[in-house]
């Protein structure tokens, strides 16, 4: 498997999906910041989403500003969204917004910090999104 990203705010809903997942990552924003070495390779990003309730300000800010970079922004090749379904038709807008911006697939969304369903569909989902990404990988 390749590299996989995320951003988790102070509730950590998203940190404890990582945490669940079992899968290495790197954190983007807080004090163990180390989305500058996302220049390195390829990864999939799982980002919550914050908005008012009308969709802006649903990429958190330490994700644009690392999206911002072209070195970073160029090794991105999925997105997955979470949120809270009581923000309705904005649940895992973040996931769609980076997915739209950067012509990517929104491989998934799950609710706060996931179920054991999400935590299996991920994994599961990584593991052959990652796969078919080597074997369609265009050789110079």
């Amino acid at each position: 498997m390749t590299g996989l990203a995320y951003f988790s705010s102070a509730t950590g809903n998203t940190h404890r999906f990582i945490t669940r997942l079992g899968l290495p990552a790197i954190r983007i924003g807080g004090t163990e910041d180390r989305s500058a070495s996302l220049a390195e390779l390829p990864f999939v990003l799982i980002c919550p989403s914050y908005s008012d309730g009308e969709g802006r300000g649903a990429v958190p800010k330490p994700v644009i500003h690392a999206l911002n970079n072209p070195e970073i922004r160029k090794n991105i090749k999925g997105v997955i969204g979470t949120g809270n379904t009581n923000f309705g038709i904005y649940y895992g807008y973040a996931g769609k917004v980076i997915a739209e911006k950067c012509k990517i697939p929104l491989l998934y969304r799950f609710e706060l910090s996931g179920t054991d369903l999400d935590i299996a569909r991920v994994r599961d989902g990584l593991e052959k999104f990652w796969r078919a990404q080597c074997l369609t990988k265009q050789t110079p």
